[in-house]
């Protein structure tokens, strides 16, 4: 799957914003293939001819499979958050006046700390999502180092014992 690919689909879950294009997404995707790699414990890289993401496997070229995408967006999505809460603390001295009314004179102000406050918490929610999909892709694609017990020597489990006391 080409990085573009994924930066779309991210761009339309996103809702499109104005402030946000499909080559900045796939900018910081290209960017951050080595953190994917480091979260999943793979080993990704993007094509130079085709800017798409692969892993060599058995001497082939393997795609990015829905598991480790869905990661990789996660991973923006975090980035994203973590951008516009950044962007709104510098902004937070900025006084924002949301509707002025003149017939017994009301003004009313944007609380900058709640803004804060809810993009906060979407950021933390969304980390939160990121590190139980890393664990559980982590999980699914462990295999184990030992398996104890003897699997090879066949039992005939019809023959007597001659340790088992046949005085029960």
């Amino acid at each position: 799957m080409k990085i573009v690919e994924i930066a779309d689909e991210i761009f339309r879950e996103l809702g499109e914003p104005c402030t946000l294009s499909i080559p900045a997404i796939a900018y910081w995707l290209r960017s951050n293939v080595g953190e994917l790699n480091n979260l999943i414990y793979t080993s990704y890289s993007i094509n130079p001819k085709d800017l798409e993401i692969i892993k060599v496997e058995n001497l082939k070229n393997v795609e990015i499979d829905e598991e480790e995408k869905a990661v990789f967006k996660k991973m923006y999505m975090v980035h994203f958050y973590s951008q516009k809460l950044r962007t709104h603390m510098i902004t937070l001295d900025t006084d924002t006046v949301v509707s002025v009314r003149d017939g017994d004179s009301s003004v009313t102000k944007i609380n900058r700390n709640e803004i804060a406050k809810g993009i906060a918490s979407v950021k933390s929610q969304e980390y939160h999502e990121l590190t139980r999909l890393v664990s559980a892709y982590r999980m699914g694609k462990s295999v184990p180092r030992q398996v104890a017990g003897d699997d090879t020597v066949s039992y005939d489990s019809s023959a007597t014992d001659p340790r088992v006391s046949k005085n029960l």
